[in-house]
């Protein structure tokens, strides 16, 4: 009872919390709805599937599962006959999907689907898609289309497929999307077996077919059905919920630090001043563990109020996120919002597990009060740094400084998420230390200022060295803004510089002839630039010396050094990985389900630019007629050929190029990530400055009462904002150096590059002049107020 008063009667108190966790809640759960939302759903060409029959899927290096193998045609045809008698099937389909994409006047159309757009005739039925006119495919030279591409029946139309661009006679059109061949032309071009689809005979039960389906398959496969078809996705559909996925991780991540962090400074700072009320109820006889529930209890009802509220802004807002990602092309097309209770739940538990963790520190301070201190005027608890922070704080500093060298050797896939998590360690270190340097700073910078006479300089000076741990937590909101700006706005710059550099000095001296509109080259692009590096990746499935199935990155190469037929060339990492040697014969599953013995002709140490498991490139052609090819090196002194579909660039452009491309999604990215953590530490820095502003108005009447102006007390109460505001910016600046130079130096020696620490000054300069002027004028604002009651 004595918990839900107090928040009644203390609202405005409480109110700063409320909005942290209101905010932070909000953000985490339209993160989680999005994320739920963006899960993959069937595919609309499969939905009269009743059951899918997949192959074994293999692991990756870690240990993840990966792609699955393909069935050859005689593994097929045999598990096609079995699955034929399962009673309820009505029909069994082999669903191919290989590259396949239109050209018009000498340009392809664009299709992010095109790399999966290809099909034999018989998947339309898995839609079902209907022939709206025309009839089907027969012979290698005839192709069914989506009727929206407007080519009527009968007409010529230029094809693009692994080979190269050829012209087809449309002869028929479908109401849904894809290019429809014959299904022996199908088979050529892609032999391998990955998905049978089973259709229900009318009137069976598709939960008894699925059953008798899996008997059936045995240990050759899997058969999933229902919501279990989903697993089959298009490549670029897997991307774009990759990198949109790793958007919602790192904003959720945001957001639950920031929460924490700003609502426990916010929870410190209420508690300091409420001392005297704190030690009145210790003089009534509250035990320190009766005050410390209290504060617990206040911290979890705030939480679970603003977890509500949240979790309703979080509903609303989900929308725009969604239309966010899909600008950003980061998110399926067609992904719609939906909220389920999983989201919520977890938002509400985080907020309120924030909310009482946070007041932990808090708790833990108000059970120090003395009821002495009832009687008190001055806050003694804030003039000095316990010995229990200032241990926590040189600890966590020291963690962070490991961090940060750790950012130096990182992988390059975890320099940035090191990078990140150093940062945010350091920024709760400083925000532990700062009462350290609130004093010595304020008395530094109001000295000047003494010889003049003037009682502000001298009120503030004293208030900080007085308050020191007031005004650290006022600060810690801006330390986490200008951190958070200055980490991300610093990574993308840095990067800018590393990357294109390092890349140009890898690639100078050559000429590279990349896919413009298209999602790989054709054998017509390497082939009308017969000079020059054309790698032509497969995904080979191995096996390790315990047994295990893995799939590895493979290439075909035309080089003679190893390219030659029935051999390969490995890496030393992959070697040892796999347990071979040189001259060992090792089996190798490809694409097409067939297994060939190669000769390991040598084992050299690692090289990027040659590749782990190189071949011969016609081997890898003869088993994956699918693959596209990779971009095509070739040699200054020979002129490029660029065909349609295809562009040509010099070393400094494609690095550029290449990193354009990352780029401007990275900094789209990491616009929204500063927009968030600027934006809710903005909202920290005007709540904690009014909270700060309202709890001090008895001091103000105090100094009203003896002879200063509203205008005098406003000047004092906007001097002192600035000054903090000033230490907090000042930190959150140090505390992002030492990532960056780490991040700067890990790129220097992987991009083989002289990387110097980069920072956008605008990004910085606009987040410390913002974080003031929200500061200023929410503490002139309270201050004012309060001022203008005490005249009344």
């Amino acid at each position: 009872m004595l918990v839900i008063a107090n928040v009644r009667e203390r609202w405005t108190s409480f109110l700063a919390s409320f909005m942290a966790v209101l905010v932070g809640v909000a953000l985490i759960s339209t993160t989680l709805v999005i994320y739920d939302s963006a899960k993959p759903t069937v595919l609309p060409r499969l939905e009269a599937a009743t059951a899918l029959v997949l192959p074994v899927q293999a692991t990756d290096r870690n240990g993840s599962p990966k792609d699955r193998i393909p069935w050859s045609k005689a593994e097929a045809d045999a598990l096609i006959g079995k699955l034929r008698s399962v009673p309820g099937v009505g029909s069994v389909v082999i669903d191919r999907t290989f590259y396949a994409q239109a050209f018009r006047d000498g340009a392809p159309v664009r299709d992010d689907g095109a790399a999966d757009a290809g099909h034999g005739f018989s998947s339309t039925g898995l839609a079902p898609y209907r022939l709206v006119s025309g009839r089907a495919p027969n012979t290698a030279d005839e192709v069914a289309v989506d009727r929206a591409l407007g080519v009527e029946a009968g007409r010529k139309l230029t094809v693009n497929l692994t080979a190269g661009r050829s012209d087809f006679t449309v002869v028929g059109t479908v109401d849904g999307p894809g290019f429809y061949f014959s299904d022996e032309s199908a088979a050529q071009r892609e032999p391998g077996v990955g998905v049978i689809a089973l259709l229900a005979a009318p009137g069976a039960a598709a939960g008894e077919l699925t059953a008798a389906a899996r008997a059936a398959v045995g240990d050759q496969g899997s058969v999933v059905s229902g919501d279990g078809r989903s697993t089959i996705q298009p490549q670029y559909l897997d991307h774009k919920r990759f990198l949109g996925t790793q958007l919602i991780a790192a904003m959720a991540t945001l957001g639950l630090f920031t929460t924490a962090f700003v609502v426990a400074s916010m929870l410190v700072l209420a508690t300091g001043l409420r001392r005297r009320e704190i030690g009145l109820l210790r003089m009534i006889g509250a035990s320190p563990a009766q005050v410390r529930r209290m504060v617990l209890g206040e911290a979890a009802a705030v939480g679970l109020l603003g977890s509500v509220a949240g979790c309703l802004a979080g509903i609303a807002a989900a929308p725009l996120l969604r239309d966010i990602l899909l600008r950003l092309d980061v998110a399926p097309p067609d992904m719609a919002v939906r909220v389920a209770a999983w989201p919520l739940l977890t938002a509400t538990a985080i907020g309120v597990g924030v909310s009482v963790i946070g007041a932990w520190a808090a708790s833990r301070l108000a059970a120090r009060v003395a009821p002495l201190e009832a009687l008190l005027e001055s806050r003694s608890g804030n003039r000095s740094m316990s010995r229990a922070r200032l241990s926590s704080g040189l600890v966590v500093l020291g963690l962070g400084a490991v961090l940060a060298v750790m950012t130096a050797t990182a992988a390059a896939d975890n320099r940035v998420n090191m990078a990140i998590a150093a940062t945010m360690v350091l920024i709760v270190a400083a925000a532990l230390l700062a009462p350290v340097f609130v004093g010595p700073v304020g008395r530094a910078v109001t000295s000047p200022f003494g010889r003049s006479g003037s009682a502000g300089p001298m009120l503030i000076r004293a208030e900080l060295t007085a308050s020191s741990r007031r005004a650290a937590s006022m600060a810690a909101p801006v330390i986490a803004a200008v951190g958070f700006a200055v980490l991300l706005s610093g990574m993308v710059e840095t990067m800018r510089v590393a990357y294109p550099a390092g890349d140009a000095l890898k690639l100078a001296g050559q000429a590279i002839v990349t896919n413009d509109g298209t999602p790989g080259n054709t054998d017509e692009v390497v082939a009308a630039n017969p000079v020059g590096k054309a790698a032509l990746p497969t995904r080979a499935f191995v096996h390790k010396a315990d047994g295990s199935t893995v799939v590895i990155d493979a290439l075909g190469s035309r080089d003679p050094n190893w390219g030659r037929p029935g051999e390969a060339v490995l890496g030393e990492s992959v070697a040892t990985w796999l347990g071979v040697k040189a001259g060992d014969q090792y089996p190798v599953r490809f694409a097409d389900g067939t297994t060939v013995r190669l000769r390991i002709a040598e084992v050299l140490p690692d090289d990027p630019a040659r590749g782990d498991f190189v071949m011969s490139r016609s081997l890898v052609r003869s088993h994956d007629p699918a693959a596209l090819n990779d971009d095509v090196f070739v040699p200054e002194q020979v002129k490029p050929v660029a065909i349609p579909g295809t562009a040509t660039h010099d070393a400094v452009e494609y690095a550029l190029d290449s990193y354009n491309t990352d780029a401007r999604l990275t900094d789209s990215l990491a616009a929204m990530l500063i927009a968030i953590a600027v934006g809710y530490s903005g909202i920290a820095v005007a709540n904690s400055m009014a909270m700060a502003a309202h709890g001090r108005r008895r001091d103000f009447a105090v100094m009203k009462s003896a002879g200063g102006t509203i205008k005098q007390l406003l000047a004092f109460a906007v001097g002192e904002t600035s000054l903090v505001v000033g230490i907090g910016a000042v930190l959150g600046v140090l505390v992002t150096l030492p990532p960056l130079s780490g991040m700067a130096s890990g790129l220097s020696q992987v991009t083989k590059a002289d990387v110097g620490l980069h920072l956008n000054l605008s990004t910085l300069a606009a987040v410390i002049l913002g974080s003031l002027a929200l500061a200023i004028a929410a503490s002139a604002v309270v201050t004012w107020k309060t001022m203008r009651r005490a005249e009344i």
